[in-house]
């Protein structure tokens, strides 16, 4: 009896030492990405909203790279570079996307992705100003960009010249300091020379002194902790999209058709866009059809300057500057009437659209349209040709912009059927067109920020008296 008690007292005690019992832990299992976040600037270059979508370098890079992933893309733009790094310290984004260039800072705070483009940094002021050999000589204090490259840059001239001085502008981006030199609210900033060279034209007051920096990597921004997988990603793309010439691409249509500048000339067009343009508007947007109705005025301008009553010695005449048989083939009658003439041209185009071969890009094919129409289809077939026997791409336009002048050469016109061509007055011409079509937009995006601006202001005005007067009835 003895023994049995002591074995029931000594289960009894187990089984009290023993806890509850403990269920397994539920694994929770990580949700699969689905969204690729990327901050970002506002910027003509970087990332802006048109009357045709979304554009940039970086939105264009970082749409391509999101669909390389495999990831929906989200990109968010923040008011200041500062706030670009706050977001990436707090989580908050994948990566920066901000065309901002590698500096000795940004690769002690974060991790540096590949080259995209390369930039030179330039000081600048406005037109009547004596021009700065350098920064010693300057007689205000430059004002630039807070958290900048430039800051840097201008330490380092500090140690050469230690009287120089600046001015940082946390609230305001490189395209608000260069309105700002055109207001002659400041003397001198430093831009970017890709940001300087768009900027001019819409600001053509504006003028580069000298370079302080030259070739500046632009790069994208990485965290500079738990990253590895993401910068394997983006190395890899960037080997890709280099073999495939997207970056040569861009490079081309961002940046290439802007380096030529005439004060002249767009002085002139700006003027003409206030006095000129409102006349025919209505015309070109009636029959612009699929076509962006502001390429079809840029290409106008170009042609004739808005002149219905333009002629040439060659027999061309009117505002779109068509030969007689292209206006008969057109249904047009009266060449010097404004309205058939915007009618006419902009069936030309949409015509050599057509005709264009299906391997031309979508996003290119309005640039071989165009040098079809002031050279001829013939001669851009030529020119197509020519390029494919040299290995180079008959469907970029970046690849045809090197072959084209190559058509007033005897050694290589004799080659193609339609023969001699002023094939670089061609490339001039696009050109010209694309910059005027891209001031047209920026002034298209300015109107629109400020009716949007109005329409606040009058709402804000209207609940505000609405408010007043709901305060003055009696309960």
């Amino acid at each position: 009896m003895r023994t049995l008690l002591l074995i029931l007292y000594c289960v009894s005690l187990l089984t009290a030492c023993q806890g509850e019992r403990v269920e397994p832990a539920k694994v929770v299992e990580a949700q699969p990405k689905t969204q690729l976040n990327v901050g970002t600037l506002y910027g003509a270059q970087i990332y802006v909203t048109t009357g045709q979508g979304l554009a940039g370098f970086d939105y264009e890079m970082a749409a391509r790279f999101a669909e390389h992933q495999g990831l929906e893309l989200k990109m968010q733009p923040y008011p200041t570079i500062g706030d670009l790094y706050q977001a990436m310290r707090n989580g908050e984004i994948d990566l920066i996307a901000a065309g901002l260039a590698d500096t000795q800072s940004r690769r002690e705070q974060f991790r540096l992705g590949p080259p995209l483009y390369y930039v030179n940094q330039v000081l600048v002021y406005k037109q009547g100003a004596k021009y700065p050999t350098d920064v010693s000589q300057l007689d205000d204090n430059i004002t630039v960009v807070s958290d900048s490259s430039f800051i840097e840059t201008l330490a380092e001239l500090q140690k050469l010249y230690p009287e120089l001085v600046w001015d940082q502008q946390g609230d305001k981006d490189s395209e608000e300091l260069l309105a700002m030199i055109a207001r002659d609210e400041i003397s001198y900033t430093i831009a970017d020379s890709t940001t300087f060279e768009i900027n001019r034209r819409y600001m053509p007051e504006l003028r580069a002194g000298p370079v302080l920096r030259e070739g500046q990597a632009v790069v994208w921004l990485l965290p500079p902790n738990g990253s590895d997988q993401l910068m394997s990603d983006l190395l890899s793309f960037w080997h890709q999209e280099k073999r495939a010439g997207t970056l040569a691409h861009l490079n081309e249509k961002y940046f290439a058709h802007v380096k030529r500048f005439d004060y002249v000339d767009t002085r002139a067009f700006l003027r003409a866009i206030d006095s000129r343009l409102p006349k025919y508007r209505d015309n070109f947007v009636e029959y612009a059809g699929d076509l962006d109705w502001r390429k079809l005025a840029a290409t106008a301008y170009q042609e004739s300057h808005w002149n219905p009553n333009a002629r040439s010695p060659t027999g061309v005449r009117g505002m779109m500057m068509l030969t007689l048989p292209t206006a008969k083939q057109m249904g047009i009658d009266n060449r010097l009437d404004p309205e058939q003439s915007i009618r006419g041209g902009a069936k030309y185009l949409s015509d050599i659209l057509n005709r264009l071969p299906e391997s031309i890009p979508d996003n290119q094919r309005m640039w071989f349209a165009l040098a079809s129409y002031n050279i001829g289809y013939g001669h851009v077939e030529d020119a197509r040709k020519l390029a494919q026997s040299m290995g180079l791409n008959p469907s970029a336009w970046r690849d045809l912009k090197k072959v084209l002048p190559l058509l007033q050469k005897r050694k290589y016109y004799k080659q193609t059927r339609y023969g001699y061509a002023r094939g670089g007055e061609a490339v001039h011409y696009v050109d010209n067109i694309r910059r005027y079509y891209d001031t047209l937009v920026w002034i298209d995006n300015q109107n629109q920020e400020l009716q949007d601006e109005m329409v606040e202001t009058q709402q804000t005005a209207e609940k505000q008296s609405q408010s007043e007067v709901s305060a003055s009835q009696p309960d």
